[in-house]
């Protein structure tokens, strides 16, 4: 891979730029202005993180999380730029591209989420399992679906990710122009692309992370070839998606811990605890230990300062300093393995294997455990689980039989008329002369593509709106 390719500024509709205009912005840069000012972006403020309709304006929500992670992907970029162009390390790489790297991963971090749906990680989870769950039992013309779809369309819905979605929604649906979504650049695709393989490819090659889960639908093959293609990956990550994950787990990971404190959900006697517990337990570096220290010198400066909560004062502090060392570590380790991830050959994450992997391990298994699994986030889980299944089960009954020569109820023409005008636009242009199986695929598609897009408060109405709960 070379870096000439892998920041192509095309785009999958290409224009003409006029030769009197007075924009100077790059490619990149306008893919920025692109992302601030759509709707897709403006609905991840009321999309879940971790606590699903949470009422706490302080806990994060898919827009604040976002705008973390385009923070921390943008230092890792400069950071990154600057190590290569300093030590010289690829002659095709000037200070232009550093320039270019930092803009493409701040916009990554801004839609690397968009596509994910209502009530966080749950409604993967529910989205999934309802598709195997129930797919066995619909029928079209008196066949089961899942005898009219081809393997790889029914392992899409089996396998569903709110990071596939996201190439859908910046590349397809949502509509700007025309059917071409945004219309971003393909480099700044490519970057979000995290998992470059089809969902009859997951697990493949056993240890690679590249094929941990999809990153493209059937449906999307076309676009994802063209970027693929253009950019020279040649079905490996793009070298950028390394450090856009690395800002993504350091986002929540450590906003994770300190969500939980102020929720409660985790003491800072309890998370000391478990930290000198985990160190007992297992041969930790050096850099362990001192992180533990910081947290308690954080704790023991606010008691002496008269901090009214020095639990939290503590570990907000904590945190920052512990965001410090992550960004240095995932920097070291791009360039560490700057040849493997250039080539294609490098499987692992940016951690793995550096003095914070046992940081990172910890604060991920005590979020888990203490926030995750909590009393409040089941009873919102249950929730949130009643009210996928049953749009879910209305919405897919209903689209069925659509836009088909085959009989649908007046309720079922009401169901669908519900969903929005751009998305179905988005269906007939895609769907037009394809083959039946294809159309149903789509039709389903467009059920999930819906119901992703949602808000959290969106679908909570629309559900209580559709069974007369008041």
């Amino acid at each position: 891979m070379n870096w000439n390719d892998l920041l192509s500024g095309e785009r999958i509709r290409k224009y003409t730029k006029s030769t009197t205009s007075r924009d100077l912005r790059t490619e990149f840069e306008k893919d920025y202005h692109r992302i601030i000012g759509s709707a897709s972006f403006r609905r991840l403020q009321d999309k879940t993180q971790v606590f699903p309709l949470d009422k706490n304006d302080f806990i994060r929500t898919r827009l604040t999380h976002s705008l973390e992670v385009s923070s921390f992907a943008r230092s890792l970029a400069q950071n990154v730029g600057e190590r290569i162009v300093s030590e010289g390390l690829d002659k095709d790489f000037d200070n232009s591209k550093k320039e270019d790297i930092c803009a493409i991963l701040q916009c990554a971090g801004l839609i690397h989420d968009i596509g994910n749906p209502p009530f966080g990680h749950f409604g993967e989870n529910t989205t999934r399992e309802w598709c195997k769950n129930n797919f066995d039992r619909l029928y079209f013309k008196g066949r089961k679906i899942t005898e009219i779809l081809n393997d790889q369309m029914i392992a899409d819905f089996y396998n569903f990710e709110g990071n596939t979605q996201a190439l859908r929604v910046v590349s397809k649906l949502h509509f700007l122009v025309d059917e071409h979504g945004m219309n971003l650049t393909k480099a700044l695709l490519g970057t979000i692309i995290k998992y470059p393989v089809s969902s009859l490819e997951i697990g493949r090659y056993p240890g690679d992370i590249r094929c941990k889960k999809m990153g493209y639908f059937y449906a999307d093959k076309d676009i994802y070839e063209e970027i693929d293609r253009t950019l020279g990956t040649n079905g490996c990550r793009h070298p950028l998606t390394f450090l856009l994950e690395a800002a993504d787990d350091i986002a929540y990971k450590t906003a994770d811990i300190e969500d939980s404190i102020n929720k409660g959900c985790i003491l800072y006697t309890q998370l000391v605890q478990e930290l000198m517990d985990y160190g007992d337990q297992h041969d930790c570096s050096t850099l362990f230990y001192k992180i533990i220290d910081i947290l308690k010198h954080k704790y023991e400066k606010a008691n002496e300062n008269n901090i009214s909560q020095p639990d939290i004062y503590a570990v907000k502090n904590w945190i920052i300093s512990i965001q410090g060392y992550l960004l240095f570590a995932a920097t070291d380790s791009f360039i560490d393995h700057y040849s493997e991830i250039m080539t294609g050959t490098y499987k692992k994450d940016l951690f793995y294997g550096t003095e914070v992997q046992d940081i990172m391990y910890i604060l991920g298994d005590i979020a888990y455990r203490y926030a995750f699994i909590s009393r409040p986030i089941h009873k919102l889980e249950i929730a949130a689980d009643s009210i996928f299944n049953n749009l879910y089960e209305k919405f897919i009954n209903a689209i069925i039989n659509f836009d088909t020569d085959e009989e649908n109820s007046i309720v079922n023409k009401k169901i669908v008329s519900l969903i929005s005008e751009d998305y179905k636009r988005i269906y007939y242009i895609y769907s037009k002369d394809r083959p039946e199986e294809e159309k149903l695929y789509l039709r389903l598609l467009l059920v999930t593509d819906y119901i992703c897009g949602m808000t959290d408060s969106f679908a909570k109405n629309l559900y209580q709106e559709l069974n007369g709960v008041v």
